[in-house]
């Protein structure tokens, strides 16, 4: 039975993707309830309550249990057993045994295989005795810490055995995931939903540009032709299929310069490269996300305008104060998100701009405009 308009939804975790989903929650009659120990949550801010507590604080949960219909995650750092605990008594989406084969990229790489999917080639290291088996890896390679690397932390670059082990050192004797680097011509990533019934629906895919390990630039639709994109949704869908995945799940890919197409990883919520849907597209992620754990039919994924999603980082904060937000107010087809948060520090995600024109070229060359005045204070 769905869960409908005046109900109270709960989320795990209050960052600026819990934000967006509150504001789609209550634009739709639901009221929120969010479990964040951060006093200043960007998304405790917008909920009708904010628990400040724990991710396993047993009260904290039991409250929302009784109190919520049904639960979400925005980041898929929660504990999964904190979810294993939830679903006992309301539906949780994503569940446990989704989040637990994000949370490891080895368990990860794993999974995409045995779903018959291409990663590129990786050799996990649990221990100092997994080291020998590097010898004969193929470098150059990336050494990825298999838990809690995000945003370009935990990883490594090793043209060579030497340097592997001289990494490997480095990450402090944890488990890790080494990866072949590839030659990469672009990377995509696509978002969907799927419902409990498994019906299954995609946005258009997005081509982004990652600058230090973040990502910086999302354009929508992508570069690629129609088969590389079939090639993407189809992955996507298997990938979804084999979680028999309830929520909006975003699957990230590379494409390398002989056009093979490699499954890169998964993010069991909304995504920050799914941001263009809150003004390109019919529906947004969030709402859909609000949509799939409340057993409601997906709206439509259709994207109308073409558009360039740019992150704006705590780095072009001046020392006195906020940028110059006129300079982007004053243009009708710049979007302006931002995330309330208290704090702007280098590499911090601040806020995103959605730049819309005729095709992804025009909207490009404007916000590169955009950006180039938004920062000059800064160079």
């Amino acid at each position: 039975m769905a869960i409908l308009p005046g109900s109270t939804l709960g989320m795990l975790g209050g960052g600026q993707l819990g934000r967006m989903f509150v504001t789609a929650a209550k634009t739709m009659g639901y009221e929120v309830i969010v479990l964040d120990p951060d006093a200043s949550s960007p998304a405790g801010k917008m909920a009708s309550q904010h628990l400040e507590s724990a991710y396993d604080d047993r009260q904290a949960l039991d409250f929302m249990a009784q109190n919520c219909a049904a639960i979400s995650t925005e980041f898929e750092n929660i504990p999964a057993d904190t979810l294993d605990y939830l679903a006992k008594t309301l539906p949780v989406h994503p569940s446990a045994s989704a989040l637990r084969i994000s949370q490891n990229r080895a368990l990860e790489k794993r999974f995409f295989n045995e779903q018959g999917l291409n990663t590129p080639a990786w050799l996990e290291i649990d221990s100092e005795a997994d080291l020998a088996r590097a010898q004969c890896f193929e470098y150059p390679a990336i050494l990825k810490t298999a838990t809690l690397g995000y945003d370009g932390k935990g990883q490594l670059v090793c043209n060579n055995f030497d340097e592997f082990r001289s990494a490997y050192g480095q990450m402090n004797a944890r488990a890790c995931v080494l990866e072949k680097k590839i030659d990469l011509a672009k990377e995509v990533s696509v978002v969907l939903c799927r419902s409990q019934a498994g019906e299954v629906d995609c946005f258009p895919i997005v081509q982004n540009q990652h600058h230090n390990g973040i990502l910086d630039l999302s354009m929508a639709p992508a570069d690629i032709t129609q088969q590389q994109a079939d090639e993407v949704t189809q992955a996507a869908r298997c990938i979804a299929d084999g979680l028999n995945y309830c929520g909006v799940l975003a699957v990230e890919f590379f494409i390398s310069s002989d056009d093979q197409l490699l499954v890169n990883e998964m993010a069991p919520r909304p995504h920050n490269s799914g941001h263009f849907t809150l003004d390109a597209c019919e529906t947004s992620q969030f709402e859909q996300q609000v949509r799939m754990m409340c057993g409601i039919p997906a709206g439509s994924s259709r994207q109308h305008t073409a558009v360039v999603m740019w992150n704006i980082l705590g780095d072009i904060w001046p020392q006195k104060g906020p940028p110059d937000w006129d300079k982007v107010l004053s243009q009708s087809n710049m979007k302006l998100h931002l995330y309330g948060k208290t704090e702007a520090r280098i590499g911090r995600k601040m806020g995103h701009i959605n730049c819309l024109a005729s095709d992804t070229n025009e909207a490009r060359q404007q916000l590169d405009d955009l950006i180039k005045k938004l920062t000059q204070v800064q160079n």
